[in-house]
């Protein structure tokens, strides 16, 4: 089964760290009890995943990523559309790295294929406490190189 990264819309891409991204991830999924089917992180600009989520979830704002859960039978799958222009903007806002953020943001993606939600407080606080968590077990400079320009 694979982690996959790709872009659609921008040229942004972190290629050199793949394979690291990778293995943090198998090791998050790993730790909450899943097995790694297909993961498709797609990364994108503003426009485009505004226009997804106009079309499929019929919202009319900008988002950060939007995750569609394929999963079954303890196996975590999905696409992980991630707005690198609002990764880039959130960063700023929070006043942390933008490598951080991203890895922030996939993380997010995938403890929702792992089920947590975020749509109350305390699952958002929950969602929150995980994303920490293995934000904390990330090696040390995972993406620190990787920046977004337009």
């Amino acid at each position: 089964m694979a982690i996959t990264f790709n872009s659609e819309d921008t040229k942004f891409n972190i290629s050199g760290s793949k394979r690291d991204v990778s293995a943090w991830v198998r090791a998050a999924v790993a730790e909450e009890g899943f097995k790694v089917g297909e993961i498709n992180v797609i990364f994108c600009s503003d426009p485009y995943l505004l226009e997804i989520n106009r079309h499929y979830l019929h919202h009319d704002y900008f988002t950060d990523i939007i995750t569609f859960d394929y999963c079954e039978n303890g196996v975590l799958s999905g696409d992980l559309f991630i707005s690198v222009d609002t990764v880039k903007a959130n960063s700023e806002e929070y006043q942390v790295m933008f490598h951080v953020e991203l890895l922030r943001v996939i993380i997010h993606g995938v403890m929702h294929l792992a089920g947590y939600k975020d749509k109350t407080d305390p699952d958002a606080a929950k969602m929150r406490e995980r994303e920490n968590h293995y934000l904390a077990k990330a090696p040390v400079g995972l993406l620190e190189g990787v920046n977004y320009r337009k």
